[in-house]
């Protein structure tokens, strides 16, 4: 059983910065692409960033410039390192990766206050 946790969210005044941290508890040496979504009140779960185990990224055209996925494949850590926060990045934020199946985190609020 694939577990992820979360940690690193927290409230933050607009223009502010946070860096999440996803553990998880498998290798992740071989995981072809760990990613990181989020959802906002009332609206669906939307892919952030990802990054695969070559190090190529990708990110949502509303974060880019200001948010950065990385991954240490030695301590199996990912992690979303975000500045210039807006008020608009509220949202619960999840760490996903899928081995045959997929697997959430139980995410972990960042609130970006205006």
């Amino acid at each position: 059983q694939v577990q992820l946790v979360e940690s690193g969210g927290g409230l933050v005044q607009a223009g502010g910065s946070l860096r999440l941290s996803c553990a998880a508890s498998v290798s992740i040496f071989s995981v072809r692409t760990m990613d990181w979504y989020r959802q906002a009140p009332g609206k669906q779960r939307e892919l952030v960033a990802a990054i695969t185990s070559g190090g190529s990224t990708n990110y949502a055209d509303s974060v880019k410039g200001r948010f950065t996925i990385s991954r240490d494949n030695a301590k199996n850590l990912v992690y979303l390192q975000m500045n210039s926060l807006k008020p608009e990045d509220t949202g619960v934020y999840y760490c996903h990766l899928r081995i045959t199946v997929n697997y959430w985190g139980q995410g972990t609020q960042v609130t970006v206050s205006s």
